[in-house]
């Protein structure tokens, strides 16, 4: 019986560090295609000041943070709250002070940590060109470009990662996501 309910918290824990893994990837991708929208948005303008495009894009990442933090945190709470529940029906015990239920309190939180601070963070290193550019330093293009080359190159990365995750080839998972990214750039160029 003690066996059983210690592989189970390891099952659980794995899965929560599976499930962080892909929030990971899925809200940063979604940061840097926002941040990276915002970046063709504002290059394609004439003079945009660079405090207003570094507040635009700040606002935007702080909203992501905040929308990911929460929305995780809500639903793994509700889910680790179900899952508790029936394994107490099945064991006919209070599972709420074992380890399994403290795991339970603990993983809605670190998963909700990672699903926003992916994008926040992301979304920080793509907006760095224009903090660079904005305390005087030469860089080889306007801020914007080098803001778009970066999230292009961590869009690539992102995909990279999907491939290793899902033994895909690398490259292909790659290009994918810089293939999407691409597409995002096409149609807000269109407008």
């Amino acid at each position: 019986m003690k066996d059983n309910v210690y592989s189970r918290i390891f099952i659980h824990a794995n899965r929560a560090k599976g499930i962080a893994r892909r929030y990971f990837v899925t809200n940063g991708f979604d940061g840097a295609l926002t941040i990276l929208g915002l970046m063709v948005a504002f290059s394609s303008q004439k003079n945009v000041d660079l405090n207003v495009a570094i507040t635009a894009c700040l606002g935007a990442a702080i909203a992501l943070f905040m929308s990911g933090t929460s929305s995780a945190y809500l639903s793994e709470v509700a889910e680790r709250k179900k899952e508790l529940e029936e394994l107490e029906q099945s064991l006919l015990s209070d599972l709420s002070e074992s380890d399994y239920g403290k795991a339970s309190r603990y993983m809605p939180v670190l998963i909700a940590l990672v699903n926003g601070l992916s994008p926040l963070l992301i979304a920080l290193i793509i907006i760095g060109p224009l903090w660079f550019a904005q305390l005087g330093m030469k860089l080889p293009f306007s801020p914007f470009t080098v803001a778009i080359i970066v999230a292009m190159v961590i869009i690539f990365f992102l995909g990279v990662m999907l491939g290793k995750l899902g033994k895909e080839f690398w490259l292909w998972t790659g290009l994918r996501t810089l293939a999407v990214a691409g597409l995002t750039v096409l149609v807000i160029s269109m407008f």
